[in-house]
């Protein structure tokens, strides 16, 4: 089976995305003849964005994917692409050959905290000796914030677990100790918004008003930059951290105040216990379980500068707590979302059997096609805006259903959105799916995300037959054992209902 392949984003509408540059206003330049830079989890919140900022300053750039996929050359054009699984030594030692600087954006987060850990310290241990090998003369690593000399919670403990390590090798270490990042598309920023969206009422436990001090991620991207241009960084470790140190209950008062809603905050008393907290944050935000229950038990843990050094070396505004809020906000409102933290999740995402690879058809497929007067282009539009805001059209429904069960077994759900309304790319999230394919004016191919018994693809073509536009939507599934099969058989007497009415609604919404 082979497919036409697009590699473009798409950008609906004809609304045209902006540029904004962050970088611009750094003291002393660019800093020529530093060599080839590689970037670790590229495709990542961070690292999504650190990219086009190096590559807009001049400098020759790699990024490392732990699979080929042509859309990344679009994606960061003048980029050169390297394909290395960082849990295999080998591999890394291959990426890192002719590397100057790297920077280290590596985590197993999305795992739980049953599993991260472990990963986490090999994929440093072989990082720092292949990074040896290959001569590396510097490494970033953007790690967490917290005392040292105090407990910390099992994520921060094992950035700081990782630090030490990467720190123990011959190549000088920058490291850059950073808290809760607020911006548009992080974990932590959709965690707050959807907590105040959707809970009238909070249960405020004893931990709620440990004190914190969150950063925007555009300061992030700046110190992250400004820390490569400025050599006295190598080998030191900084804390960096936007203008405010506050409590986390005042973070949702001063959010929910933006957001013009009014939200009562009693004491929980003796209800202190995190991963409640997480497991029911999983199911009011977009964010996963795994990774809620992560972040949520870090809460417990004072996490603020301990010196402000870095601003001595790189002197910058930094951000109130609202100020970061407002850019989020402003960037959702105006669809200028960039990266999101789904982009690297789940963690195998971007090594998944591909439906173009199989050699062979999917054994279930069942096929639903609306002849229609509206255009192919039209009919392309208004299929790549479902999900997210939008929903499903009036499948809502049985999606919503679906989605409930997967939060409730810690999957992914359809609360997890899109990353933006008007502008579609390879990789993005739609829901419970993630696009895997973008012919423009075409087809729209989605992987499911969700838990099953099998691989499941939802495919969308527009295109013309004797003169008329045809649309069809197909649904596929590779079961990879018996419950695979019953699996379909169960769905199937609703796909009648469900695809009729939404290929219906797609056709009456297509405009033109």
């Amino acid at each position: 089976m082979s497919y036409i392949r697009n590699t473009k984003s798409i950008t609906l509408k004809h609304r045209t995305e902006t540029i904004d540059y962050l970088c611009t206003d750094l003291p002393g330049g660019p800093l020529p003849g530093i060599g080839q830079i590689l970037i670790t989890g590229a495709t990542g919140y961070i690292g999504g964005r650190l990219t086009p900022e190096l590559l807009n300053r001049g400098y020759e750039v790699s990024v490392m994917v732990r699979k080929a996929s042509p859309e990344i050359k679009d994606r960061f054009p003048g980029a050169r692409v390297v394909v290395a699984d960082a849990s295999n030594f080998e591999d890394l030692c291959n990426a890192l050959k002719g590397i100057s600087v790297a920077y280290y954006f590596l985590h197993s987060l999305q795992l739980g905290q049953k599993q991260f850990e472990k990963a986490d310290l090999q994929m440093a241990e072989n990082f720092k000796r292949a990074s040896e090998i290959n001569g590396v003369n510097r490494i970033i690593y953007l790690t967490g914030l917290g005392r040292e000399d105090s407990h910390l919670s099992p994520h921060l403990a094992n950035r700081m677990k990782v630090a030490e390590i990467l720190s123990d090798g011959a190549v000088p270490v920058t490291l850059l100790r950073a808290g809760m990042i607020i911006g548009s598309g992080s974990a932590s920023y959709e965690i707050l918004r959807h907590l105040v969206k959707n809970s009238r009422i909070f249960l405020i436990p004893k931990w709620a008003k440990t004190n914190g001090q969150p950063i925007g991620i555009r300061n992030v991207i700046k110190y992250l930059v400004g820390v490569l241009e400025k050599p006295e960084t190598s080998g030191r470790s900084f804390d960096i951290g936007g203008k405010d140190v506050l409590t986390y209950v005042d973070m949702l008062r001063q959010l929910a105040f933006l957001l013009g809603k009014k939200r009562y905050y009693i004491p929980a008393g003796p209800i202190n216990y995190t991963p409640l907290y997480g497991y029911f944050a999983s199911l009011l935000t977009p964010v996963p379980a795994p990774i809620t229950k992560v972040l949520i038990e870090s809460c417990k843990y004072e996490v603020i500068c301990q010196n402000n050094d870095i601003l001595d070396i790189i002197p910058l505004k930094r951000l109130s707590f609202q100020e970061a809020l407002l850019k989020a906000m402003t960037a959702e409102e105006t669809d200028q979302v960039k990266t999101r933290w789904s982009d690297a999740y789940p963690p195998d995402y971007d090594s998944a059997v591909k439906l173009h690879e199989l050699n062979y058809s999917p054994r279930y497929i069942s096929s639903h096609i609306l002849l229609s007067h509206k255009s192919p282009e039209a009919l392309f539009d208004a299929f790549c805006q479902v999900g997210g805001t939008n929903g499903w059209f009036h499948s809502n429904w049985m999606w919503r259903l679906r989605g409930m069960f997967d939060r409730l077994i810690q999957g992914v759900g359809s609360s997890r959105g899109r990353r933006s309304a008007d502008t579609l790319r390879i990789n993005d999230v739609i829901d419970f799916w993630r696009v895997e394919d973008l012919v423009e004016n075409k087809r729209l191919l989605l992987r499911a995300e969700m838990i099953m018994p099998g691989m499941a693809w939802l495919e969308f073509i527009a295109d013309t037959e004797g003169g008329i536009s045809r649309l069809n939507i197909n649904a596929y599934l590779e079961p990879t054992n018996w419950k695979g099969v019953v699996y379909w058989y169960n769905f199937l007497p609703f796909h009648g209902v469900i695809f009729k009415n939404l290929i219906h609604q797609i056709e009456r919404r297509a405009e033109g």
